[in-house]
């Protein structure tokens, strides 16, 4: 019989959690109890939907219970560190939601814990985690299939639409500003794919434009970058339109100097709703490829991590780095 392991949840603000759940139970893992503040705008679905999780009153009750192996946290996150933090000095390794953390601050002091207890904490960052085109791009670039990569444009757009958001959404110290947040995807999938393992930040720009009267609110961010592999560029924004099958158009361009990927995340615009499409040009062909039935290969490999105490679903340096990134990045656009 395959080995798993047992989960507990904290906080459970964002929708997240239930992609990072529902893979990880697809995996054969369990889950038994949850713990989350106050009553989020997720909790009658979450309620519903795993009727089995019970919901406790006192976060320690997961942390002191011996037979959580792993804490899922999909909290506000702004606290997303304290709760790693508590959780791996609880014996527990960690996938937090990103960002994983919002100030540089608690960015190191999730390094020290993570050395001084050996645990893991992984940021799940679902757009690469979860897209199966990206995944399939992966095995494509380290064929060859594109040569060297030069370059990567990824773009992270996102619908404000008009059902109702939690407070968190709109202060900026609560969600750590738009390229600490939903710019660390994109960042991240630079690193990974100019296999780069440092960089710095050339430009960031942040700007809000639509909600003047949430002051703490950012809807266009964008960063460029030199790594020590490659060149990026991330766009972020809260602009798709209402006419859009999806939350946003997302969108990655891989350069190399042989060919060239494009990944179209969610939706074919006006050909089809079906995402995880994947565009490849080199200097032997043009192909098409559908990624639905790519399998992800993540939730497996940190499970394997759990039990084996290894380091392959994402290496903790670039978890690091990719926050590091995203942290400074939002810095210097808040300083122009």
């Amino acid at each position: 019989m395959t080995k798993t392991i047992n989960l507990g949840v904290l906080g459970i603000d964002h929708g997240h959690i239930f992609d990072m759940l529902d893979e990880m139970l697809k995996e054969g893992c369990s889950c038994n109890y949850f713990w989350t503040q106050g009553s989020p705008l997720t909790l009658d679905e979450f309620r519903k939907k795993y009727p089995q999780i019970k919901r406790v009153d006192n976060k320690s009750d997961i942390l002191n219970d011996d037979t959580i192996d792993m804490i899922l946290i999909s909290s506000i996150p702004k606290d997303r560190a304290n709760l790693s933090i508590d959780a791996m000095k609880a014996g527990k390794d960690v996938m937090v939601d990103k960002p994983g953390c919002t100030t540089l601050e608690q960015l190191n002091n999730l390094k020290q814990t993570v050395k001084s207890t050996g645990k893991i904490w992984s940021i799940n960052f679902s757009e690469r985690f979860h897209v199966a085109a990206v995944t399939k791009a992966e095995e494509l670039v380290a064929d060859g299939k594109i040569g060297k990569v030069k370059q990567t444009i990824g773009t992270g757009p996102h619908r404000q639409g008009n059902y109702e958001r939690p407070d968190w959404f709109y202060d900026r110290d609560s969600y750590g500003g738009i390229i600490t947040d939903i710019g660390s995807h994109q960042i991240h999938q630079f690193l990974v794919f100019t296999n780069s393992n440092e960089a710095k930040v050339n430009h960031a720009l942040v700007e809000n434009t639509t909600k003047k009267e949430f002051v703490g609110f950012q809807d266009f961010g964008e960063v460029n970058l030199t790594g020590s592999g490659g060149h990026g560029y991330v766009r972020l924004d809260w602009f798709t339109p209402d006419a859009l099958p999806t939350w946003g158009d997302g969108r990655l361009f891989i350069l190399g100097d042989k060919g060239f990927i494009e990944i179209r995340k969610y939706t074919d615009l006006a050909k089809s709703e079906k995402g995880n499409q994947l565009f490849l040009a080199n200097n032997d062909y043009v192909k098409h490829i559908d990624c639905s039935n790519v399998k992800l290969s993540y939730f497996a490999n940190l499970i394997q991590d759990v039990l084996n105490r290894t380091d392959t679903a994402c290496s903790q340096e670039l978890t690091y780095l990719s926050m590091e990134l995203a942290i400074k990045a939002q810095e210097l656009a808040e300083k122009k």
